[in-house]
């Protein structure tokens, strides 16, 4: 199922079979039933998602007062970015709203493509940032340096067991 999904998104579009290779299995892909809280505001921030299918409500809860739903998430979205640039908690909670495919992306492997292969790290970078720009209708320069900035930041911590 995963191959069928990593082929169509257009986030892998444009990597060569190499780099292609090295990217698939650092995604899992996960089908998230409607309802499923993906993860809650102040819970530790260690995956990026990238939903393939689907919708997802992004709530912010402020602290005076109630949740509010401050974005829709659908096909191709990235949500949980703050754990690639670097924030220790995620800044919002993620419920699906519709049966779900999601493609998920431990931090400290995406750290670990950075090291490994800056290029193809930096590709993926670039794609991830063109995504969130997509919904923020922000700056792409000044979120890719968000990204590599919080990559360097964890890069610098060290290493957690487990």
């Amino acid at each position: 199922m995963i191959d069928s999904v990593f082929g169509q998104l257009s986030l892998f579009q444009g990597f060569n079979p190499e780099q292609r290779k090295m990217l698939r299995p650092l995604f899992m892909f996960l089908y998230v039933p409607l309802g499923t809280v993906l993860f809650e505001q102040g819970d530790p921030a260690d995956c990026l998602y990238i939903l393939a299918g689907g919708e997802a409500a992004i709530h912010y809860k402020p602290e005076d007062g109630p949740p509010l739903v401050i974005a829709r998430v659908r096909a191709e979205g990235v949500i949980g970015w703050s754990a690639a640039i670097g924030n220790p908690a995620y800044t919002s909670s993620v419920i699906c709203e519709t049966d779900c495919e999601i493609l998920r992306l431990h931090c400290k492997a995406l750290r670990n493509l950075y090291e490994a292969d800056p290029m193809t790290g930096s590709m993926l970078l670039e794609r991830l940032a063109a995504l969130i720009e997509a919904r923020l209708h922000s700056n792409h320069p000044q979120l890719i340096t968000l990204l590599e900035q919080g990559l360097m930041v964890k890069l610098d911590q060290p290493a957690k067991a487990g």
